[in-house]
């Protein structure tokens, strides 16, 4: 991941000579769904997730007029709470360095709305399971994932979008967001599941200062 990170430092290197760059923090709210098949023959089954807090190094700049790009090195937390029909809960979450690459357009000058889409790639720094109450259900309940022996699988990938406003300060901007992120990620790597994938909600504040004024190219 750090060589990842470090290669897409070095492509955007030479547009950051001209471009205007702000850095900031940004942290909120993220929810979390979960939904699986337990084997290749049966449905697609829907699971409760969990909410928690996130928050993010930001990098923004803009080369051109109203588009850039924002890259975020961030800590997410997502996890799912299923429940069976007794009223028992095995609750598992995953805490992951997650990496989204934006594209970002916005309309506006010192009041903005801006909309983001791009990948997002990230690797798994832990896996726990919170609570685990029952076991044996039909059709099969989601596995553990927090056991020495379990080794979920570390990448996760998938894609991000959202859309925001923000205000510009001088040199600072404040912004709110709501963001959307489908993983393509499956963490199980025993085969005691055919498929899981997960949908996030994020709600967050950010606050930018730009460090680098945008220069004009010359032609």
């Amino acid at each position: 991941m750090s060589k990842k990170l470090l290669l897409l430092v070095l492509i955007l290197l030479p547009g950051m000579a001209w471009a205007q760059l702000s850095l900031g923090i940004r942290g909120g709210l993220a929810t979390s769904s979960y939904s699986y098949q337990a084997t290749a023959g049966t449905r697609v089954k829907k699971v409760d997730g969990i909410a928690a807090p996130t928050f993010a190094l930001v990098l923004e700049y803009f080369d051109s007029k109203n588009a850039g790009v924002e890259l975020n090195v961030q800590q997410l937390t997502l996890g799912f709470a299923q429940v069976n029909d007794a009223g028992k809960v095995n609750q598992s979450e995953f805490t992951y360095l997650k990496i989204p690459v934006l594209a970002s357009i916005f309309a506006g000058r010192s009041g903005r709305f801006q909309i983001k889409f791009g990948p997002h790639f990230g690797v798994l720094r832990q896996a726990e399971d919170i609570t685990r109450e029952y076991s044996g259900a039909t059709p099969k309940e989601l596995p553990t994932f927090g056991q020495p022996a379990d080794a979920p699988k570390k990448r996760m990938y998938g894609l991000t979008g959202g859309a925001g406003i923000s205000k510009l300060f001088g040199k600072s901007t404040l912004s709110a967001e709501a963001r959307f992120a489908y993983d393509f990620t499956n963490p199980e790597s025993q085969d005691r599941i055919f498929d899981i994938s997960s949908t996030n909600l994020e709600f967050t504040l950010a606050y930018l200062f730009r460090v680098k004024e945008r220069k004009q190219k010359t032609p």
